[in-house]
């Protein structure tokens, strides 16, 4: 499992939409579309990144490539 990371916009932290936690293991996610997919050409398609809450699970997908994303010392979680 990967470790936690903090995660902002600019200025502004991100936190989780249901439980507003501020934690979440980070990837990159495939946005697959249908005709890609019937073309065979899924790798083309567009990428996201996906924030996953560290407490509930919930997921965030972000197409904005200014996230940045900060490492949590262990005594943080």
């Amino acid at each position: 499992m990967s470790k936690p990371v903090r995660a902002a916009i600019g200025d502004r932290w991100i936190k989780c939409m249901f439980c507003q936690g501020g934690l979440f293991r980070d990837r990159r996610v495939k946005l697959n579309s249908t005709g890609m997919e019937l073309m065979n050409l899924a790798w083309a398609n567009e990428s996201a990144n996906g924030l996953i809450c560290w407490d509930c699970g919930y997921v965030h997908l972000f197409a904005n490539e200014d996230i940045e994303l900060y490492k949590v010392k262990k005594g943080e979680f």
